[in-house]
């Protein structure tokens, strides 16, 4: 990072602790040195829960799922009727209300009465839907969390790594100063220049080229939240303390995101399979009606009693049994499927969470540590009179180091966000 002038093992100290002020100053600065304008994770993710349009659909759908429910099973609407009985078509009096004696302006009332379990069945189905509505507003609140974490943490590792490229710069340049004094003491040439000021700019690019993930990640976070985020960016969270083991994780499989739903949709199967049973069960209707005669004749009243005769049942309710039947079996097997899938997820993640972690502390204590050693050796070497190529190699390598840290440091990141975000906490649940 920069050039030792005191030997390998004093440039090793120096380096050592200005790892350690990087660290603290880009990676896991305390809370309390946090600037007040800053944007910490916890902060865009309660703005995205907040403003989310995604999650403000949810919540109507969900309302009108609770909507649905709560007028299930309720008995049908009664059916007025209004009519003349017995008009004369033919004769003198055709067509008129008085034509004939047994002529009646009628009116009637009659109500159908849904079985018990068809009506059971309906309250069932109207409770499912709106949990399944309710649970698809949770998934889609940790779906946003996730994605929320994922557009920070990109923007907080491309500008950490900004910084570090950043950094490197004065002893860039301090390299372009020696070649430019060995070129006036005759003892180097104008080609070590040149090559020393190309990968110089080569450091140029690639602080372009993060300040453009950077750019990238922010219009992404910029997406849910709503609004411009150019405010900088807090420190993270300690990616290496996770809120769940992997244990507990594993053991609460129904309550991630992406099986919240199924329990749901198993009631709505079961729901669907009771209707269909019900269908078996013979449905009664009542009806009323009044009639209203001419001439002083007597009115007279009306009274009718329906009933439903599902006598075919073997080619068609039995058969819609065995369809919803199938259904629920097909629910039941996608529900198990879906577990299998998700403890091969949470164990996948965590296989990498723990094995970038190995990664991001064997930059930090070996691997860099060594590429600055190795510069520092490369330097000395040709300031003795020693062939540039060797320092050239050592510069692109200690970039390559520094950029592969600071990438590693954002995955490490977002296998971090997979695991910390599966379980729903009290912002993400109605």
């Amino acid at each position: 990072m920069f050039s030792c002038l005191f030997g390998v093992r004093a440039c090793s100290a120096r380096y050592a602790r200005w790892l350690s002020l990087a660290a603290a100053l880009f990676f896991i600065s305390p809370a309390g040195a946090q600037s007040p304008t800053a944007l910490t994770l916890d902060a865009a993710m309660h703005q995205a829960i907040e403003r989310a349009p995604m999650l403000e659909a949810r919540r109507a759908q969900s309302e009108s799922a609770r909507q649905e429910a709560a007028r299930a099973g309720a008995l049908p609407d009664p059916q007025l009727t209004i009519g003349i009985d017995n008009l004369t078509v033919q004769g003198p009096g055709a067509f008129t209300a008085g034509g004939d004696s047994m002529t009646m302006r009628t009116i009637g009332i009659s109500q159908a009465l849904p079985s018990r379990s068809k009506r059971q069945a309906e309250r069932a189905m109207g409770s499912a839907n709106a949990a399944l509505a309710m649970s698809s507003e949770v998934t889609a609140a940790l779906s946003i969390q996730q994605q929320v974490a994922d557009a920070w943490i990109a923007a907080w590792g491309a500008h950490r790594e900004a910084m570090m490229l950043q950094s490197m710069r004065q002893a860039w340049a301090q390299d372009v100063a020696v070649a430019k004094a060995r070129l006036r003491g005759g003892t180097g040439s104008a080609a070590e220049v040149l090559a020393v000021r190309m990968a110089a700019l080569d450091l140029e690019n690639r602080i372009d080229e993060a300040n453009a993930r950077e750019a990238q990640a922010r219009a992404g976070l910029a997406r849910w939240l709503g609004s411009p985020t150019d405010q900088p960016l807090a420190d993270a969270p300690d990616f290496a303390v996770l809120p769940h083991d992997e244990a507990s994780l594993l053991a609460s499989l129904d309550r991630q995101g992406n099986l919240l739903g199924w329990p749901a949709r198993e009631q709505a199967a079961e729901a669907a399979l009771a209707a269909a049973r019900a269908d078996k069960h013979p449905e009664w209707s009542v009806g009323m009606s009044y009639g209203s005669r001419v001439r002083g004749l007597s009115d007279m009243a009306s009274l009718q009693v329906g009933v439903s005769l599902p006598l075919f049942t073997r080619n068609r309710q039995d058969r819609g049994i065995s369809a919803r039947a199938a259904d629920l079996d097909a629910v039941h097997a996608e529900h198990d499927d879906g577990r299998r899938q998700q403890i091969e997820a949470i164990q996948s993640a965590w296989a990498q969470w723990q094995s970038f972690g190995e990664q991001v502390r064997r930059h930090r204590d070996e691997l860099l540590p060594l590429a600055n050693d190795r510069v520092a050796l490369a330097l000395a070497a040709y300031r003795g009179g020693g062939d540039i190529q060797p320092l050239l190699d050592a510069r692109r390598d200690e970039i390559a180091h520094h950029t592969d840290y600071a990438r590693v440091q954002a995955e490490y990141g977002r296998a971090w966000a997979a695991l910390a975000y599966l379980l729903p906490t009290s912002e993400t649940t109605p």
